[in-house]
């Protein structure tokens, strides 16, 4: 599993990337989540003012 971002409803804000403790995640127009170093910890989708991250199952 890993965090995977709805592009459509991404506003690039960059809260997601903030909270990240593996550094998992960039941001230049939307967010992006490299999924080798996504650690499914959820921080991002309880910080995204959109919810446009969400954990893959």
């Amino acid at each position: 599993m890993s965090a995977k971002v709805d592009e459509d409803a991404c506003t690039g804000c960059g809260a997601c990337a903030e909270v990240c403790p593996a550094d998992a995640i960039t941001v230049d127009d939307v967010a992006k989540v490299d999924s080798e170093l996504c650690t499914d910890c959820g921080a991002c989708t309880d910080e995204c003012p959109v919810e446009a991250i969400s954990l893959e199952e």
